[in-house]
């Protein structure tokens, strides 16, 4: 039975991670320690199974033409490093106080989508779109938002998409489904080097992530599918209330 909760915590993941722009390890974490699998196993095991219905998603809004490139490039050439030296530093700090200030952003995140939507009508753009801005400012604050993203993802055994997407959106004001596009491209590369770190270090059970992945990639194709079909107002309402509510699990659990 724990393995069949394994697998119902894979297609939540997927869909919730094709809908919303993020690979899911970050729920899939609480989710597995609920129905009983021990620490280790419950943070790491989730980051490899998430690369497959990650890449299937971002596929989706690929095909869409929804997939900023600059964005991608300068957040995995800054982020790859920043998630290496956050996985190594795994074995020598904690990550409880790290956790709990995740918790609370992420749950900040999802108070101000509720409060101020970024964006009011279907497929309204921002005024000031991180793509015509101006000078080295926006490569800067790019740069920031990756490394912070990567090394963050590195310590807790996450790709980051639940911090990437809504950072995308707020603090380089892209559209809704482009930030989740990036994001879920991005997730699937952080993924990679905190996988074969933590790997080595032994922190993954890789019947788990078999059985989560096995879940998920179906499950991430359909939710990318509503996503990419859905007004951008009611997505954004809807991804306000997702966060929010993770927030709140994820400091509950803690």
């Amino acid at each position: 039975m724990q393995h069949f909760g394994a697998f119902i915590v894979g297609a939540i993941i997927g869909f919730l991670g094709g809908l919303f722009g993020k690979g899911g390890s970050a729920i899939a974490t609480p989710l597995l320690a609920i129905i009983g699998y021990p620490g280790f196993i419950a943070v790491a095991s989730p980051l490899p199974s998430t690369i497959p219905g990650t890449l299937i998603a971002s596929a989706q809004y690929w095909k869409h033409r929804l997939l900023d490139w600059r964005v991608f490039w300068w957040s995995v050439g800054v982020g790859v490093p920043a998630t290496i030296l956050g996985s190594l530093l795994t074995k020598y700090t904690g990550s409880r106080i790290l956790l709990i200030l995740t918790a609370i952003l992420v749950f900040g995140f999802g108070l101000s989508f509720l409060i101020w939507p970024s964006e009011k009508k279907a497929g309204e753009v921002l005024p000031v779109p991180f793509e015509h801005e101006s000078g080295h400012f926006s490569r800067v604050r790019l740069a920031l938002i990756a490394f912070g993203v990567g090394f963050t993802s590195g310590l807790l055994a996450n790709a980051g998409g639940f911090l990437l997407a809504p950072a995308y959106i707020r603090l380089l004001k892209l559209p809704i489904k482009k930030s989740f596009a990036c994001s879920l491209a991005v997730s699937a590369v952080l993924a990679v080097p905190g996988t074969i770190i933590h790997a080595y270090l032994g922190h993954i059970s890789w019947t788990v992530t078999g059985l989560v992945a096995l879940g998920s990639v179906p499950c991430s194709f359909l939710g990318a599918r509503i996503a990419i079909r859905s007004r951008s107002s009611r997505l954004a309402r809807m991804y306000g209330l997702f966060l929010t509510a993770l927030g709140i699990l994820s400091l509950f659990h803690l």
